[in-house]
Formats: structure tokens, sequence, C-alpha cells
């Protein structure tokens, strides 16, 4: 066990071998896109955990199994050797800090004694980005800590739009690409679009399809599609219901 700082403790499974990792964070966030993808990658890739981090700044709560043994909120580190050449670190779990200052501690004690000790090359941060509209066909937008990253993400589909989202992005995705930039490792946060008003699957297959592409490889989404269909069912209703208030609103204006 380890202290850092005044608010995070972490505990060590193990310390894996890696060479050069990329960092993939999906915690929750607008519609859980990011959490949605990272989590299927890290599941489908088997990815193993080497450790548990606990923060004063998460809930101060605990969640029981089957058996009532509880867990305290934490967040998860996994790992995975050799995917297509690359190792990978997920940073992964239930929570975020509950405060602007717990979620900047946070970030900022796995930065210097995590991730800069086992040498991350590149991190790539998850996230939704809210919109309070139903598409059809999602956006995977991004942001970057160096201009020079543009040209490769946007080969992979990333969609570079000046202007969104309006009010910047925030939380663990936001404060890691932060750190990336300070520290001079090349940092992306790539961001779904979603309404924001529910769990959005369809959202995070789209940011999934884009990781593939990154790092040349190919899963299959069968057990994601159902999910995605409801999405479409729901999307298909709540456009019905936007077009009866229009024309009860176009209505009032008659006579």
């Amino acid at each position: 066990m380890e202290r850092m700082g005044n608010c995070t403790t972490i505990v060590y499974d193990c310390i894996p071998e890696l060479d050069k990792p990329i960092l993939i964070e999906g915690l929750p966030g607008v519609g859980n896109v990011g959490k949605i993808a990272a989590d299927f990658l890290a599941e489908k890739l088997n990815a193993k955990r080497f450790a548990t981090v606990y923060s004063d700044s998460f809930p101060p709560q605990v969640m029981l199994d089957s058996d009532c043994v509880i867990d305290m909120a934490c967040n998860e580190l996994y790992y995975v050797n050799d995917v297509n050449g690359k190792d990978i670190i997920f940073l992964l779990g239930e929570y975020q800090g509950t405060t602007p200052e717990g979620q900047y501690l946070i970030c900022e004690d796995l930065m210097k004694d995590v991730f800069i000790r086992m040498d991350v090359s590149k991190m790539i941060t998850l996230g939704g980005y809210g919109t309070g509209k139903m598409t059809d066909t999602p956006r995977v937008l991004g942001a970057v800590s160096d201009i020079d990253m543009k040209v490769d993400l946007q080969d992979h589909g990333v969609i570079f739009s000046p202007g969104e989202p309006a009010g910047g992005i925030v939380g663990a995705s936001a404060l890691l690409v932060g750190f990336g930039k300070i520290y001079g490792i090349p940092s992306v946060c790539l961001m779904g679009e979603t309404s924001g008003y529910f769990v959005d699957h369809k959202s995070g297959i789209a940011l999934l399809k884009v990781l593939e592409s990154i790092i040349g490889i190919e899963l299959d989404h069968a057990e994601l599609d159902s999910k995605c269909q409801q999405i479409d069912e729901l999307t298909a209703k709540v456009k019905e219901m936007e077009a009866e208030q229009q024309k009860t609103v176009d209505l009032g204006y008659i006579g």
C-alpha cells in the first residue's frame, strides 16, 4: 500500500511490466459514453487489474455484494500486454471525485505517481458530449494536448469542431489531458455525441470504433447491438413527441 499526496491511496495487486503503455480512461460522465467504451474494450481484451485507487474525495459509502461483503468507493487500474504491439493501461470505475478539488488531486496523484512512473507514452480520455438533442449518427469529437496529433486522429474519424463543446470539458477526462500537456505526454480527449438524457450505448459504440481504429483491432459488438436498437427506438419516440409538441405550438398562433 502506498499513500500519495493528501487524498489518494493506491493498493497494488502487482506491478506489471509494461513498455511505454497507452492510458485509456473511461470513468462515468455524460451518458456514460466513455465508461461504456472503456469497460467493453477492457473486458474484450481480458485486461487484468493491477491496482485499486481510493480517495477521500470519492463518495463516503460502501457497496455490498451478494454475500453482504463491502467494497469501498474506488477506481481501478487494469493492464493488458501486446495489443497489436501496444501495452495498455485502463483507468476504470463507478465514481469521480465529488468536488473539483478532489478530482484535481486524484488526477494529479495518478499522473505523478503512476502514469509518469510507468512511462505512459500517450493518454486517451473518453467522455460524452451532451447536446441536449437526439441524434441518429453520433459524432466523435476530439480535443488534443498537441496540434500535431490532429491529422492522424482525423484519419481515424475524429472530428475537431472549434467551439464544441461550448462550455469546455470537465472532470477526469479534461484534467488528464491538461496534465498530459504539462508533462509532455501526447493526450487526446475523445467525446461521443449524446443527448445526455440516458445511458447512451449507441454513442459508446461510435467511440469504441474510433478507439479500435487507433489501436488497430476489430471487436465483435453484437452484445451491444440490442442496446443500440433500444436507443434507436427511444430516439424515434422522443422525436415523435417533439414533433407533436411543435404542432401544438404552431396551432397556438392560428386565429
